[in-house]
């Protein structure tokens, strides 16, 4: 079929507006940097660095040029240390200021630039490595290379006949330049183009010394050295942040204007501040060294060619060595192609789950394919991964475990994990832009003051020290150098009262974005559901079909046969230390049997099988067992990729039988077509759709002239019988369904991204409530181009009906043809398997965002297409949160917007929260903090710009006096009022409950400026009226000091004389009434606009929880009114004001408490008032730009979507394929169901 024309257009105007913004905003960035770089850049001079990876960088040659060195040495001396402060914070500038562009192979600096939206500079110094030093040691000389084969960088990387090597380091790994491709590369691994055969017969003796020399010195030392970070260091770097210096710009001026108690308030605050910051960098800096550090110390045995085997430690390892693992536990200190032997090992590190893997060696095929590409996507069952703990290595023939080194230091797994922690991701949030723009309109806002008190006392008169004063004070009002302090306190208290409540936050800056959070991917097992399997029954089969279940239930154990040998050794369990460990799944399959398990050559021996094999044995209880046991011979362990593990096994003195066990579609597709029961779909669909996880087994004999370890697995996975299906239950936890309601009533969109069975992830999300009773779910099915067939896709709707029993043939997913009115008001939910979501990525991008939209089940995804589908969304510009269990979660974890990880495994360490509770419940509770956070970051932004206008305006009318505010009264209103307004605002917890919509994302939406704009020009208009009113009173003059003497009498009868002559602003005189009005109006002001500003519901607690704040306001405001309305002449003379009139006081109350009335209603009723603000969206026209939102409303109005029962091609016409859709980060070897 052809997609209609209204969907193909809707899909082609999407991708085409997405691919303008893209070219358009290439365009601005390429006119940006021609502009700062000057010269086009040539080929030779720009290349790209980790092409194709998720660190891609753009990678520019400079060289440095004396003349610009010596002008930018004389300008940082001129600038007094300005100009270097400058380049620090702007490498880039600092490299086009000193160099100038120059080819790679000539470059003595790099400007390294990110692929990413964010467009981050960074300098890199080229350095050069001497292997002169090794021509007498070794007798390295120029004219033969260092490494037998010519092809491998090393040997390209060495410049003749000098010996040298140039190279650069960036985020830890080396990259030396590769002088005949002509580009940086890499170092520190294994070349990706060594064969199987290739690494057998290269590095399976070992390395000579020479060659081991050559690379350590190349490749630098095998270690993950993250050093403690001196204090010094964290102190010089946090102080040189732009913030720190300009409050060290405004305390100078203040200690100049004598303004000391403020300047050593806010020196306090900022060594605080510094101090706290530090000492949280200091303890990560501590456990990530803790982390890493028993990396560097072991010992390990490393067989050299012609020398045997010698130990060394693991810091001079390079790649190639012959690593001989021995049975004891140890560490991996780097990471291994396993060449000879098995082992089984702990990879918490990497998923999260402490299960025992075993690891089968590299088989030596004679191949000149990529050793990868031979293995496929299962190529990591060889590769023994840094950090994880060998538990069991058994040797094969030669009795040793032998293992090449592939990658070392942080070019290794556990390498890549640190380096994403010390390098994290950068957000990508609205609000830090919208915070550099507001602090801009400050700066904006400041210059014109600057100017306008230039203007005003250099035609007054006054000295020019002064009026440069004058000037710079406009600066430090206008910007408020204690804004990050106060926004900072908001993040803290979030981040204890989510400690409280057991979330761990290492990257406290997300707590905001989690304010922003509409959509939540969870995983399924371990997350949703429970961790532990029960085993149900099993359904055996022979060639009539299914027979009766068999439940455990009755504690009946199963009788002999295939199926029970099946259950009995198909299986990855161990034996260590008396106790079986081993995969959940596998232990209960195999307690259920009641056998036993031991090792050849403890008790006994079984002729033909090698010693230390794992043997499974019939209790002593058992009966009617005509095998004494059953050995395990060899495995091909189960992967993610394959969906299936097979062991070969003997039974003692009779056959040798392969058995399989694993995803049932998967495990029929390797079984004799006769075998599997014709009502196999049926069967396994009567299962799933109730939630259960079904596992399928099958088995076949095999010939006994073949040595277990020389079979293929090509050979033993075929022509399969099939044997029956295990039945295990999977329930949810009780947080479940309370929780997913709780987010979908607040339309916060959740998403399932599990590796199970798609039928059973369907029916999870309707037990769980993720797909309610009233909608409908669409199978999606997407098939790869075969042959001349072009890549599929094909919609069709899921109907379920009702369970009756377990054995009803009826009771299973049924496919409808059509989809009714009813069915489209009550919504529709795609679900797909992983390797649906993949061929749609490839051949279907312009249909990716459609069914993103309503994509709710993603099942069978592996790690990487989890990464993937959390990437998707963000481009859709969801903020999305990833919550898992840390099995195959982490790099979901790390993409997402908010990562939240149930595990405190090592694995989990990236992702930014941790929950101790290991259920979902932690979900709403971080939404809740992020939006309180969020709204009270807006809050503070809001006061703050208050505070700095009130005390701007004020300023700048006493300015037109040649006035000011004296120390004391700046002093109490920053200090007494703004700071403990600062420190206490923030009290507020978040509200218990999550509305239907979030808090606004930016600065600069409407109701927060309009609320800005309308309280400063509301407090403007209340200073002028008070400053012109009291300059009309019958009792001013500019030269009286006080009328407290005269306040009963009829004052403007009276002939006042003067009681000071000095002039008012001159001589630290201050005190004037308009001064006294100015002060005491603007000092209440602040108090009125924390009050007004201080917001409750919907997202935090209503103020009056907030009993400290509540209690400061209170004091502030009586304090207030004391001095406004107590007469002490002590007092008024330290704050350098005049007494007034009794009813000129109660002018400046009416004044305050109208301005508070009209704040508090157009406060209340127009800019909190969402009802109102929607009606203004729906009258203009106004619509979200966001790109969900986009879809959604075209989807709307398309009369044929969804599209069911029909089925498109890749070759159709049409958009193609949209490059905003492609995704290199998928893992494309995987096949999934």
């Amino acid at each position: 079929m052809i997609i209609n024309s209204f969907g193909r257009l809707e899909s082609c105007g999407g991708l085409a507006s997405w691919s303008r913004r893209l070219l358009l905003r290439k365009a601005r960035e390429e006119e940006w940097n021609h502009f700062f770089m000057g010269d086009h850049f040539e080929k030779g001079q720009h290349t790209l660095l980790n092409e194709g990876e998720e660190n891609e960088m753009e990678i520019f040659g400079y060289r440095t040029q004396g003349c610009r060195k010596t002008l930018c040495l004389a300008g940082s001396i001129f600038s007094f240390g300005i100009l270097p402060l400058v380049f620090y914070w702007r490498p880039a500038w600092h490299v086009w200021a000193n160099c100038v562009p120059c080819s790679l192979q000539e470059a003595d600096v790099v400007l390294l630039r990110t692929t990413d939206e964010f467009q981050t500079y960074s300098r890199k110094k080229v350095m050069w490595i001497h292997l002169s030093s090794l021509n007498s040691e070794l007798g390295v000389t120029p004219d033969h290379p260092v490494i037998t084969d010519e092809e491998y960088i090393i040997n390209r990387a060495i410049r003749k006949p000098d010996l040298k090597v140039r190279c650069i380091k960036v985020q830890k790994i080396r990259y030396v330049w590769n002088n005949l491709e002509g580009q940086f590369q890499k170092i520190g691994c294994l070349e990706d183009w060594l064969s199987s055969a290739k690494i057998h017969l290269k590095f399976g003796s070992g390395l000579t010394k020479e060659e081991q020399e050559i690379r350590r010195l190349i490749c630098g030392p095998n270690t993950i050295d993250v050093e403690i970070t001196p204090i010094w260091k964290l102190l010089i770097k946090e102080v040189l942040n732009p913030f720190y210096i300009f409050q060290l710009f405004s305390v100078c001026l203040w200690f100049s204007e004598d303004y000391k108690e403020y300047a050593f308030a806010i020196i306090i605050m900022s060594i605080m501040s510094i101090a706290l910051t530090v000492y949280d960098l200091r303890e990560q800096s501590v456990k990530l060294h803790r982390l890493v550090e028993s990396h560097n110390s072991i010992t390990v045995s490393v067989c050299r060619r012609k020398a045997g085997v010698q130990e060394l430690e693991s810091r001079f390892l390079v790649p190639g060595d012959l690593l001989v693992l021995t049975g004891n536990k140890v560490q991996m200190p780097c990471d291994a192609i396993l060449i000879d032997g098995n082992c089984v090992v702990d990879e918490g590190m990497l998923t999260g789950e402490s299960i025992p893997v075993t690891k089968t060696p590299l088989p030596k095929t004679e191949s000149s394919e990529p050793w990868k590409m031979q293995s496929e996507a299962d190529y990591k069952r060889h590769v023994l991964f840094c950090g994880t703990e060998i538990i069991q290595a058994k040797g094969a023939c030669s009795g040793t475990v032998k293992a090449v080194v592939l990658q070392t230091g942080f070019n290794t797994a556990k390498g890549d994990l640190v380096r994403s922690i010390l390098y994290p991701k950068p957000m990508n949030f609205k609000l830090y832009r919208d915070a550099i723009m507001f602090l801009l309109c400050l700066v904006g806002t400041a210059t014109i003051g600057m100017i306008y008190t230039l203007c005003v006392y250099v035609l007054s008169g006054e000295p020019p020290e002064e009026v440069v004063k004058k000037a710079l004070d406009v600066i430090t009002i206008a910007v408020p150098p204690a804004l990050p302090a106060a926004l900072t306190t908001g993040i803290i208290y979030a981040q204890r009262r989510l400690k409280k409540r057991g979330i761990f936050c290492i990257s406290p800056q997300r707590i905001n974005v989690c304010g922003q959070i509409n959509l939540v991917c969870f995983d399924k097992t371990g997350t949703l559901t429970r961790d532990g399997l029960d085993l149900w029954g099993v359904v055996p089969c022979d060639r009539s079909g299914f027979q009766e279940i068999h439940s455990f239930a009755s504690g009946r154990s199963l009788p002999w046969g295939p199926l029970c040998a099946a259950m009995a050794s198909c299986h990855s369990l161990i034996l260590l230390d008396g106790t079986i460990q081993g995969d959940p799944l596998d232990l209960k399959m195999f307690e259920a049997t009641t056998w036993e398990m031991a090792i050849s050559g403890d008790d006994f021996h079984i002729t033909g099988v090698p010693a230390h094999a794992m043997v499974v044995k019939p209790c002593k209880t058992a009966s009617q067992v005509p095998v004494e046991g059953i050995a395990i011979l060899h495995q091909f362990p189960f992967s993610s990729a394959l969906q299936r593990m097979t062991v070969i096994a003997q039974e003692m003195g009779g056959d040798r039988l392969a058995f399989m066990k694993g995803a049932p579609e998967r495990v029929a597709s390797f079984c004799q077509p006769e075998t599997v029961p014709t009502s196999f779909v049926s069967e396994l669909q009567s299962y799933t759709t109730q939630g259960f996880r079904v596992i399928a087994l099958a088995y076949k004999k095999l010939e006994m002239d073949h040595h277990s370890t020389a079979l293929t697995r090509d050979k033993v996975e075929s022509d399969l019988i099939f044997l029956g299906l295990l039945i295990l239950e999977n329930q949810l936890k009780d947080e479940t369904k309370p929780v997913l309601e709780e987010l979908i009533s607040a339309r916060i969109r959740t998403v399932m991204v599990t590796g199970d069975n798609l039928q059973t992830a369907i029916t999870v999300a309707r037990k769980s409530g993720m797909v309610s009773e009233n909608q409908k779910v669409i199978l999606i099915e997407a098939n790869e181009t075969t042959g001349s067939s072009s890549a599929s896709i094909s919609w069709k709707l899921v109907e379920e009906r009702k369970q009756i029993s377990y054995r009803n043939q009826d009771n299973y997913i049924n496919i409808r043809e059509d989809i009714s009115d009813n069915d489209r008001e009550g919504g529709y939910h795609f679900a797909l398997s992983g390797k649906s979501f993949q061929v749609i990525s490839q051949h279907f991008s312009s249909l990716l965002p459609k069914i993103l939209i309503n994509g709710t089940i993603f099942a069978r995804m592996s790690p990487g297409q989890k990464s993937s589908l959390v990437e998707e969304f963000q481009k859709l510009d969801y903020f999305v949160g990833m919550c898992g269990d840390g099995a195959n979660d982490c790099g979901a974890l790390k993409m997402a917007h908010v990562g939240i990880s149930l595990s405190e495994q090592e694995a989990s360490v990236a992702s930014p929260f941790t929950s101790k509770t290991p259920n979902i419940e932690c979900v709403p509770h971080l939404i809740k903090e992020g939006r309180a956070a969020l709204v009270t970051s807006f809050c503070m932004f809001k006061y703050m710009a208050l505070y700095s206008m009130i005390q701007y305006v004020g300023v700048l009318l006493l300015y037109w006096e040649t006035n000011s505010l004296s120390n004391y009264q700046f002093l109490f209103q920053d200090l007494a009022i703004t700071t403990l307004i600062g420190i206490t605002m923030n009290l507020n917890g978040a509200y218990p409950k999550l509305v239907p919509f979030r808090p606004a994302g930016r600065l600069i939406s409407p109701p927060l400026l309009l609320s800005v704009i309308f309280n400063i020009l509301l407090s403007l208009a209340m200073h002028i009226v008070g400053f012109i009113l009291v300059q009309r009173q019958p009792w001013y003059s500019m030269e009286m000091h006080s009328v407290c003497t005269l306040q009963n009498e009829n004052i403007s009868k009276l002939n006042i004389s003067p009681t000071a002559p000095e002039k008012i602003g001159s001589n630290g005189v201050f005190a004037s009434f308009e001064n006294t009005t100015i002060w005491f109006l603007g000092t209440i002001n602040c108090i009125i606009v924390a009050l007004i500003f201080s917001k409750g519901k919907p997202f935090r607690q209503p103020i009056y929880t907030n009993y400290i704040f509540v209690l400061v306001l209170v004091l502030q405001l009586s304090v207030c009114l004391f001095i406004l309305f107590a007469d002490i002449p002590e007092l008024y003379r330290r704050l350098d004001l005049l007494c007034t009139p009794v009813l000129w006081r109660v002018y400046i109350i009416i004044m305050l408490s109208s301005n508070f009335i009209v704040s508090l209603v157009v406060e209340e009723a127009i800019i909190e008032n969402r009802a109102l603000w929607m009606t203004f969206k729906r009258c203009f026209g106004y619509q979200s730009k966001s790109q969900y939102r986009i879809w959604q409303r075209a989807l709307a109005k398309d009369p044929s979507w969804p599209l069911l029962n029909k089925t498109s091609y890749s070759d159709m016409p049409g958009c193609g394929r949209g490059v905003s859709y492609s995704n290199p980060v998928f893992e494309s070897n995987e096949e999934q169901l």
